[in-house]
C-alpha cells in the first residue's frame, strides 16, 4: 500500500446516497486504489440537525454491497466537535463574533457567492453593533489584493477566488451552535492525513476557504479533484432537493447494474461489464486513462 496516498469519500448522511453522490464516492476509490493509497470513509454529520436516523448505516452498507471496501475505521463527525473547538481556539485572533441574521445579510446587496451563499458585507469585522448579540463566529479573510487563493484542480485545472469580493468573512461556527462544515472539513482532512480530495464539482467553490483555513491553521492542503456533478433532464443537480432517487442494491446482478450506470455518469472510457470482476479489473484501467487525459488537458 502506498502510505504516500490517502483519500476519502465523506457523504452526508441526510438521506440515502443517490446517483450524483456515488459518482464521487466512485471517482474517489479508484483514485485511491489506482494510486495503491488507502480509502478512508467519513460521516460528515456534522449539521446534526439535517441528519436522517439510519441513513449513515444505509450509505456504509451500499458501499460494502458494491465491493467498494474502505480501509481502517470510519468516522463520524458528530463524535469530534472537541477537535473543532480545538481548532477554532488556533485561530482566536483571526475570528470575531458576528450579530448579523440572514435577513441583514441579503439586505446589504453584495450579491452571492460562488456557491450560493450571500457575501458577508463584514458588518460585525470591528464589533458587535448597537443591539446586537452574538450569532455565530466567523473568520477574518484578507483585504484586497492579498485575498486571491488559487490551487491547481487535476481535473479543473488552474481555480483562483478572492475571498474578500466573492465570500466575504466567513462563518466557522453557525448560529444554531453547530460547527461549519469548512472548518470541520479542514479539521478532518488534517488529521487523518489526507493527500487527496476527489469529490463533486458542486464543491469547487468551496476550496478557497478551504485552502485559507489550512494555511491559517498550518495544516498541508491536500490535492484536488473535481468531477463534473451528474445532473436531471432540466439540467440541475442531481440532488435529494432535485428529487434524485435512491439507491438501493439487494444482489450481486443490481450491484453491478448500478456500477455500469456510475461508470457511464462518470465517463469512465469501458464497456458494460457482465461481472462484479469484470466491472473492477476493468475500472482501474479506465480511472488512470480519464484522469491522465484530465491533468494533460489542464
Amino acid at each position: 500500500m502506498n502510505p504516500q496516498y490517502v483519500g476519502r469519500f465523506a457523504p452526508s448522511p441526510t438521506g440515502p446516497l443517490h446517483a450524483g453522490s456515488l459518482v464521487a464516492a466512485l471517482a474517489s476509490f479508484l483514485d485511491a486504489r489506482a494510486y495503491g493509497g488507502r480509502w478512508l470513509v467519513r460521516i460528515e454529520d456534522v449539521d446534526e440537525a439535517r441528519a436522517v436516523a439510519g441513513a449513515d448505516r444505509a450509505i456504509l452498507d451500499l458501499l460494502g454491497k458494491l465491493q467498494m471496501h474502505w480501509d481502517g475505521e470510519v468516522v463520524w463527525q458528530s463524535q469530534r466537535k472537541a477537535l473543532y473547538q480545538q481548532a477554532f481556539d488556533q485561530l482566536a485572533d483571526s475570528t470575531y463574533p458576528c450579530g448579523c441574521n440572514r435577513r441583514e445579510i441579503a439586505d446589504s446587496q453584495l450579491g452571492l457567492a460562488p456557491d450560493g451563499s450571500a457575501i458577508y458585507p463584514g458588518t460585525c469585522r470591528y464589533g458587535l453593533g448597537p443591539g446586537k448579540t452574538a450569532r455565530s463566529l466567523r473568520v477574518r479573510v484578507p483585504d484586497a489584493p492579498y485575498d486571491v487563493i488559487d490551487f491547481e484542480d487535476r481535473m479543473a485545472g488552474h481555480v483562483a477566488q478572492r475571498l474578500a469580493s466573492e465570500s466575504g468573512d466567513f462563518v466557522l461556527k453557525r448560529a444554531d451552535g453547530f460547527w461549519a462544515y469548512q472548518l470541520a472539513v479542514v479539521v478532518d482532512d488534517a488529521l487523518q492525513g489526507v493527500t487527496d480530495v476527489v469529490r463533486g464539482a458542486d464543491l469547487i467553490d468551496s476550496t478557497p476557504r478551504q485552502i485559507f483555513l489550512q494555511r491559517l491553521l498550518g495544516v498541508p492542503t491536500p490535492r484536488y479533484l473535481h468531477v463534473p456533478v451528474v445532473c436531471n433532464a432540466e439540467g440541475e443537480k442531481l440532488s435529494k432537493q432535485t428529487g434524485a432517487a435512491a439507491i438501493e442494491v439487494r444482489d450481486d446482478a443490481g450491484a453491478l447494474a448500478v456500477l455500469n450506470e456510475t461508470a457511464r455518469l462518470l465517463r469512465l472510457p469501458m464497456e458494460a461489464q457482465a461481472s462484479l470482476d469484470a466491472f473492477w479489473r476493468a475500472a482501474l484501467p479506465a480511472w488512470a486513462r480519464l484522469a491522465s487525459v484530465a491533468r494533460a488537458d489542464g
